[in-house]
């Protein structure tokens, strides 16, 4: 025991920024890797994959063990292939982040392409408010930085300015368009009629195929999702496999600009001069 702290001083003494800097990455990516299977069907799989690879050390540290140690040993080549096969969905998932940094990082956006996406997210406030009070269901998915182009190959190509009367129309009872997804990008109606992929995670009772259709394209892309419930008329919005329900026109004018529309050097402008207004006191 007396040893314990010189000991302790030592290790510490050895510890250099490199190490740190090792450690500190090392977990980052395992809590990455953790938060993207968390809550996903793979996690289960995940947590027994643990279990077997512990087995496996336990087993390997028996040396009489000689015909079970040479089967596992040559059995883990092939459990590296299944996991690329089991995990095909989140590691796609986890590429497709990485290659959103290269579109953020060249974009551009001028007065012009502002003024368009507030003009669009207006129509398509108004659309849902309008289709909420008429109880038409409706699913809009809005296309960000991944290509949305497999899912458009399955409707009918519009390329259509968004107008909430078009989106009215679209999604008219009577319409042959009006049961599956329409998709925009940018100030265009790209396609009608669209299928997207369904969520397997469990949703409450109230929600239908079109709420997980929405919810499963939001969990493989980066795209937003607006459904509008046919029966209650709630306006709900999905993102990244996460949802905010009972929005009205306001509140969902209010997200889809937090969530399409990227700063400028002209709002941060405009918003420092009525930060100053509101602190400048009254004479």
């Amino acid at each position: 025991m007396s040893q314990l702290p010189s000991e302790v001083a030592t290790a510490l003494y050895r510890v250099s920024f490199w190490s740190i800097l090792d450690i500190v990455v090392v977990a980052m990516i395992i809590y990455g890797l953790l938060s993207l299977f968390r809550g996903t069907s793979a996690f289960s799989a995940l947590y027994g994959i643990g279990l077997l690879l512990l087995a496996v050390a336990i087993v390997g540290s028996l040396p009489g063990l000689v015909m079970l140690n040479w089967l596992l040993s040559n059995l883990l080549p092939f459990l590296s292939i299944g996991l690329l096969i089991v995990f095909q969905p989140e590691l796609r998932k986890a590429m497709e982040r990485i290659g959103r940094i290269r579109g953020l990082l060249s974009r551009s956006f001028t007065a012009g392409d502002h003024e368009n996406i507030e003009r669009t997210i207006i129509e398509i406030s108004r659309a849902c408010r309008r289709l909420s009070e008429r109880r038409y269901g409706a699913l809009l998915v809005i296309e960000r930085e991944t290509g949305l182009h497999e899912y458009t190959d399955t409707g009918v190509v519009l390329d259509a300015v968004v107008t909430s009367e078009l989106l009215l129309t679209l999604f008219f009872p009577n319409s042959p368009l009006h049961d599956a997804a329409v998709i925009i990008h940018a100030d265009r109606v790209v396609a009608a009629g669209c299928v997207m992929p369904l969520s397997e995670n469990p949703l409450d009772s109230s929600m239908g195929t079109r709420h997980r259709a929405g919810l499963g394209i939001t969990e493989r892309t980066d795209a937003l999702s607006i459904v509008v419930s046919e029966e209650t008329g709630i306006i709900t919005l999905m993102n990244n496999g996460r949802m905010v329900r009972n929005l009205d026109e306001g509140k969902l004018r209010k997200a889809l600009g937090v969530l399409l529309t990227p700063p400028t050097p002209q709002s941060f402008r405009r918003w420092a001069r009525r930060h100053s207004a509101q602190k400048r006191p009254a004479t």
